[in-house]
């Protein structure tokens, strides 16, 4: 009980000399809650962003590979002239026999130009041709009827899957499932909807028409390619473990450099996009970033503590009569030393809180806005956090322990004598 006394006796003691001094007070605490509001926003706004990114790629699907076609030399070995080749779907087909370490392959015929038309209304949308595998590289979730199948590919049905905003564009107020569309005046029926993905429909997929291959293939070959009759858009593939991306790039490359008669260490021969490769550049951007941030919070901590050190010192030699008189009455240096000490804690976690609340407060005003794309609502990050306790800890010993023990260390006679 005395010792809970003595708590409160502190507590009371250095509310009332911060209230003594409310600016040198106000200044000192808002120092140290500038560094741990800040050190906990900014790396809660560098989070935002790193899982803003995951989400947005996780909307394509996991661990993909995209290849497009591009721009060799005219003859092999020559250095000038350019001519432009094609994947084909042998590329693919040689891709799934040879490739080890490819674990999941899809050709995809993809054109822009086709005219959507229902009963009601038309549009104009991609239009995939693919192989029934495609969902299983990129995400596309249905949400009413069914994905296509084997049975679509080998018999070449007119069956299409259409996007969210494709499905309410084209079948406004009535069902979409089983309908009629007409593409390029070719009748398809509608057996499956794929389900709204992104932030806000911020995507393309929802706007898209999904067709077997075969079908694509037969109906809306790809034009402008050329005297190539089995030419695709892209090629979407994935490793067989996201660590073994560059293995089966160089096997995918060595597959295409032979079919098309060039050299497949070629820079600029194959146009690709690795989101493994993505994924993990953003990931050390974001551990950069968050170091950095991390850094200057924990400086902006410390200039904190140097202020309250400060402020202590300059208590310690305000009170020299009041440190005198008390030891005079039979004040230990321990109890002396335990005063000082507690006040410099108390002053640094009061300080430390009210800037953890503010920017809990701050980053929970943040997410009841709308986040655009490929950003997340920032949030408290619980290892910034734990940072931030452990320098407030440790600013608080230094900033109660050494002017306490300078306290501590006042002889009672010099002390009195001092006006």
């Amino acid at each position: 009980m005395n010792s809970m006394q003595l708590l409160f006796d502190i507590f009371g003691q250095t509310v009332r000399t911060l209230w003594a001094h409310k600016l040198r007070s106000f200044l000192t605490m808002f120092g140290i809650a500038w560094g741990v509001g800040s050190l906990l926003l900014l790396v809660g706004l560098g989070e935002g962003f790193r899982t803003g990114q995951r989400k947005q790629l996780a909307t394509l699907g996991q661990d993909i590979i995209m290849i497009w076609s591009g721009r060799v030399p005219a003859a092999e070995g020559s250095g000038t002239g350019q001519r432009p080749y094609y994947l084909t779907f042998r590329d693919y087909q040689d891709i799934v026999r040879e490739a080890k370490h490819v674990r999941n392959a899809a050709p995809i015929i993809n054109r822009s130009d086709i005219r959507a038309v229902s009963d009601v209304t038309n549009a104009n949308g991609q239009v995939f041709g693919s192989t029934p595998n495609l969902n299983q590289i990129r995400y596309i979730p249905i949400g009413e009827g069914r994905w296509l199948n084997d049975g679509d590919m080998a018999e070449k049905r007119n069956v299409a899957i259409i996007g969210d905003e494709m499905s309410r564009n084209l079948y406004p107020g009535t069902a979409a499932l089983g309908a009629t569309l007409l593409l390029n005046g070719i009748r398809f029926q509608i057996i499956g909807i794929v389900s709204s993905i992104g932030v806000h429909e911020n995507n393309s997929t929802n706007n898209r028409v999904y067709i077997p291959y075969s079908t694509m293939h037969q109906y809306f070959p790809l034009i402008n390619v050329g005297e190539t009759p089995d030419a695709l858009s892209t090629i979407n593939y994935q490793p067989d473990t996201p660590d073994d991306h560059d293995l089966a790039k160089e096997e995918v490359h060595r597959v295409i450099g032979r079919n098309h008669q060039f050299d497949p260490k070629m820079e600029g021969a194959i146009e690709e996009w690795d989101t493994i490769q993505s994924q993990r550049m953003v990931g050390k951007i974001f551990d950069a970033m968050n170091g950095f941030l991390g850094s200057v919070g924990v400086i902006t901590l410390a200039l904190g503590a140097i202020g309250i050190i400060n402020i202590m010192l300059v208590s310690v030699t305000e009170r020299t009569r009041e440190i005198g008189l008390r030891k005079a009455v039979g004040a230990t240096n321990r109890s002396i030393l335990t005063q000082f000490f507690l006040e410099g804690i108390i002053l640094t976690l009061m300080s430390g809180g009210i800037g953890m609340a503010a920017a809990a407060a701050l980053m929970a005003a943040l997410g009841t806005l709308p986040s655009p794309p490929g950003f997340d609502t920032p949030k408290l990050v619980p290892s910034s956090a734990a940072l931030a306790i452990g320098c407030l800890a440790l600013a608080g010993l230094v900033a109660g322990l050494y002017p306490a023990r300078k306290a501590a260390m006042l002889q009672p006679v010099e002390a009195l004598r001092k006006e």
